[in-house]
């Protein structure tokens, strides 16, 4: 293991996400009175997701969604209840800010294979699960290659390949292109979803 993967990933994350998280602390608290306004409580979405070899943590982004719930009780899909006050968010990545928190307390790291959900870790096969050997991350190799506009195939894919190239050189290429993906508003959603269709296992590829 290198020492940038043992020591100086951790440190280039703190000497990130701290400053950053700080500077921008008006525009979250401002963020946050938009979401209570326009969406209502609460202002922040958690749940629980699996980080680094599968231990399960508490994601935090600001709430893009509505709770409106069908005539069963339950919530309606994900692209009914993303407001369009939600969706200028996303395209920004103004829902990932609270996150940031996250890399701080060591949950995340700014560039990782992004977190899914828990009930995926038994659909992986033994090569995807390698996306978990790593800290999850805000942006990725798969976020800078296609977002959410790839399948779960080329996604993993390009989740293990990071997992085992990761290097400063790499990470820098990826925050420099999230960067420009975000300004270019790419990527946010795969077609007919609001963000990606549920992930089935393999034979779901």
């Amino acid at each position: 293991m290198t020492v940038y993967r043992r020591i100086g990933k951790r440190v280039m994350d703190l000497a990130l996400a701290v400053p950053v998280l700080v500077v921008l602390t008006p525009v979250g608290l401002a963020l946050g009175g938009l979401i209570r306004l326009k969406l209502g409580g609460p202002v922040l979405f958690r749940q629980q997701r699996p980080g680094r070899e599968g231990r399960v943590f508490e994601l935090i982004k600001f709430r893009t969604m509505s709770n409106t719930r069908g005539t069963d009780g339950e919530l309606l899909p994900d692209e009914e209840r993303l407001t369009p006050f939600g969706a200028r968010l996303r395209r920004l990545s103004l829902d990932e800010l609270p996150t940031l928190w996250n890399v701080v307390r060591g949950d995340m790291s700014l560039v990782g294979p992004r977190p899914l959900l828990v009930r995926y870790l038994d659909r992986y096969t033994p090569e995807q699960r390698h996306r978990h050997d790593v800290l999850p991350g805000i942006t990725g190799w798969a976020q800078v290659n296609g977002r959410n506009a790839i399948t779960w195939e080329e996604k993993f894919e390009h989740d293990v390949w990071y997992v085992e190239n990761v290097s400063l050189r790499t990470d820098l290429a990826i925050l420099f292109r999230t960067m420009a993906q975000v300004l270019g508003k790419r990527g946010i959603s795969a077609e007919g979803h609001a963000t990606m269709p549920e992930f089935m296992g393999a034979d779901d590829e």
